[in-house]
């Protein structure tokens, strides 16, 4: 599956806009990282493997390729660590987006989930307001810095545990769990009733114990024909 996420890389003083693909296919576990990384950048899919496990998510034993587009444009340093595992697990299911309309992410991730400061949180918040990007989701530390810019929405980030613009994919039921959806309306939400007249009415009357030659139990006695009666 394929998930797009929205980053900044520095160039200067000013910062670009860099589109951030991520693609999960089925196939021998790699790690691939294209766009003109440098070593820094290459160097995240360790650092996103093991934050994501430590956040509390499954990582994905298949083939990952991410592209940091547009490729012709070098990419440094370690900001592009937590738009890269936003975006392997927006690929994979485990998050959905949070519908806050487009979003930019920048930040550096720890070993055990945590999202630390990264440099140029100005530069990257100037950059969106150019491109009419209306919310940029920083580190905690970053977030004043990002904040300068007017008409910008900053949201700032603790842990990759709980990502502001996205949210954990809620578990869906096994397979024949009963759900309120489930559930027949005159069931679920009915008075007492109409909840009694949509059950079958249970017998009131029993015959005797005793079997007879020619006669069957009736149905309190565990036969499937009711007595004669």
């Amino acid at each position: 599956m394929l998930a797009r996420v929205l980053s900044a890389a520095l160039v200067g003083v000013q910062a670009a806009l860099v589109r951030v693909e991520v693609d999960v296919t089925p196939g021998l576990p790699a790690f691939t990282t294209v766009g003109l990384p440098d070593s820094a950048v290459r160097e995240s899919r360790e650092r996103v493997r093991t934050a994501i496990r430590n956040a509390g998510f499954a990582f994905p034993s298949d083939r990952i390729t991410v592209n940091l587009a547009p490729a012709d444009l070098r990419k440094e340093g370690t900001s592009f660590d937590l738009p890269i595992a936003l975006g392997i697990l927006a690929a994979t299911g485990a998050v959905t987006n949070g519908r806050i309309g487009p979003f930019a992410v920048v930040g550096e991730l720890a070993l055990d989930g945590q999202i630390q400061a990264v440099r140029g949180a100005l530069a990257v918040g100037l950059a969106c307001r150019r491109q009419g990007i209306g919310t940029l989701v920083v580190p905690v530390e970053n977030h004043t810095e990002a904040q300068a810019v007017d008409g910008l929405r900053v949201l700032a980030a603790p842990t990759a545990a709980q990502p502001p613009p996205l949210r954990r994919r809620r578990s869906l039921p096994r397979p024949g769990q009963r759900t309120i959806s489930t559930l027949r309306t005159s069931e679920a939400n009915c008075t007492p009733s109409a909840r009694s007249r949509s059950r079958p009415r249970a017998r009131t009357t029993c015959c005797s114990s005793v079997r007879r030659v020619g006669e069957r139990r009736c149905w309190r006695a565990g036969w499937r024909r009711s007595c004669p009666r």
